[in-house]
């Protein structure tokens, strides 16, 4: 089979398409033919030896897939041969074909493109324990989202009016902001231009409920100081780079709270809850009230390109790679 791998710790130029035998199911695991493969921020930091699990070269990066069941291990029932399925992994993502325990997949529906299944579990899964199991979100609160027109901001804007929310949208340019209104964002701030903290307490008469933060740096102290009495910032991820550090005496006078989301880390202490999380998700994917968007479909010639695109924030929703 063809694999993207990277050879060398130094970010997307460090990737290469390999030939490699066949990976083969064990017990309790499929095997899937990759249709597509989500590419999403953490793969350019793993490939930059920055993320919080470090394979040593040469590794196959990639941390989601959509695709068909081609072959099932010792014990599995919940699969058959045929099955078209959506997976998540630590990475391994980027290759034709890819071995997964059962519980680390789940049925795609009919109606759901293998692009867009592979485009979907891990942005909008990160969400839905960010906004329901760790923001504990509400019909009528506000929310502000930072960094709304990537993946994980895409989702977190429709899923915030999924669950009833007013959603406000923060991104870097008009541009951004303006396919932030399409998925659902009630108001939007552009943050080159306008003071984030003023604006966001502005539209939201005083204070905001829930911050979604996958950006940091020095947005995010901006953002607490927008926070409403009791409101909850949640630390996803810092895609801008720098790390934040915020004057505890803000928490203090709000009575706020910053909490952390670590998706993988929940996935896999509760797998069944999460599992009921990506049904959730796909069953609104199915009744159209998610539209996860794939901005460009690249082939795994074109993995580093696709990467880099990501690197420089130069996309809305998600980037997908096709073996073809």
């Amino acid at each position: 089979m063809r694999a993207v791998r990277c050879h060398e710790l130094t970010g997307p130029n460090g990737l290469k398409v390999d030939e490699l035998p066949d990976p083969q199911a064990g017990a309790g695991e499929i095997v899937i033919a990759v249709k597509a493969a989500g590419v999403n921020f953490p793969d350019v930091l793993i490939t930059q030896g920055k993320y919080q699990f470090k394979p040593p070269p040469p590794f196959i990066p990639g941390g989601e897939v959509a695709g068909e069941v081609i072959e099932i291990g010792a014990g599995v029932t919940s699969f058959a041969v045929g099955d078209r399925v959506a997976a998540t992994m630590l990475f391994g993502g980027y290759a034709e074909k890819i071995a997964v325990p059962v519980d680390a997949a789940i049925k795609l529906p009919v109606s759901i493109s293998f692009e867009i299944g592979a485009a979907t579990l891990l942005t909008y899964l990160t969400t839905a324990h960010a906004l329901i199991d760790r923001a504990k979100l509400q019909p009528g609160d506000s929310l502000l989202v930072l960094g709304a027109s990537g993946g994980v901001g895409t989702a977190a804007v429709e899923m915030g009016k999924c669950l009833g929310a007013r959603v406000i949208a923060a991104a870097s340019s008009k541009e951004k902001l303006e396919y932030c209104r399409v998925h659902g964002a009630d108001e939007t701030i552009d943050y080159s231009t306008e003071d984030l903290k003023e604006r966001a307490k502005a539209l939201s008469g005083g204070g905001v409920d829930v911050v979604y933060d996958p950006v940091g740096g020095a947005h995010t102290e901006a953002a607490v100081r927008a926070l409403a009495w009791e409101g909850r910032l949640l630390v996803v991820g810092f895609a801008a780079g720098p790390i934040p550090k915020i004057p505890t005496n803000l928490v203090l006078l709000k009575s706020c709270q910053i909490v952390g989301v670590f998706w993988g880390a929940f996935a896999a202490r509760w797998p069944e809850k999460n599992r009921a999380h990506a049904e959730r998700v796909l069953a609104w994917i199915d009744e159209g009230k998610l539209r996860p968007h794939v901005d460009a479909v690249f082939p795994f010639s074109r993995a580093a390109e696709a990467l880099e695109r990501i690197e420089r924030r130069g996309v809305k929703g998600k980037l997908v790679l096709v073996p073809g």
